[in-house]
């Protein structure tokens, strides 16, 4: 006999993982839009 579906158990979990990717996708956004950081010259390239 196949198990009885847990809908509401269902939609928490692609909920949790959508919530997981979007949060990833504005990590990723949001360090590549980060400036450089500098040396205490002002350099970005530590020269």
């Amino acid at each position: 006999m196949a198990r009885a579906p847990n809908y509401d158990q269902e939609r928490k979990e692609r909920d949790r993982i959508k919530a997981a990717k979007k949060a990833q996708k504005i990590a990723t956004k949001t360090a590549k839009d980060a400036p450089a950081p500098t040396d205490e010259s002002g350099t970005t390239d530590g020269e």
